[in-house]
């Protein structure tokens, strides 16, 4: 999955994810909020035609956004390869 960086400070992530869907944003927007350091997370759809999805991500103190999303990216990895159908 590509993604753009549009902003990368300390406590905050503003990510564009190209090609992906409302399903998969949804998916990260609420395992961040669910996160203990998170002090604030969502995800703008923007236009269905014209717009990739972003994800705005913020922390509390001295969590780095950054390696929060790392984490909760390998969670997520780890989550759906040991998921049996």
């Amino acid at each position: 999955m590509p993604i753009k960086v549009l902003l990368r400070e300390k406590n905050e992530l503003r990510i564009r994810f190209i090609g992906e869907s409302h399903t998969s944003l949804q998916l990260f927007r609420q395992r961040c909020n669910d996160h203990k350091s998170v002090d604030y997370a969502n995800y703008f759809p923007g236009h269905p035609d014209l717009d990739e999805p972003e994800l705005y991500l913020r922390t509390k103190g001295n969590t780095s956004a950054e390696k929060l999303l790392k984490d909760l990216c390998s969670g997520l990895a780890k989550d759906f390869s040991s998921t049996t159908i």
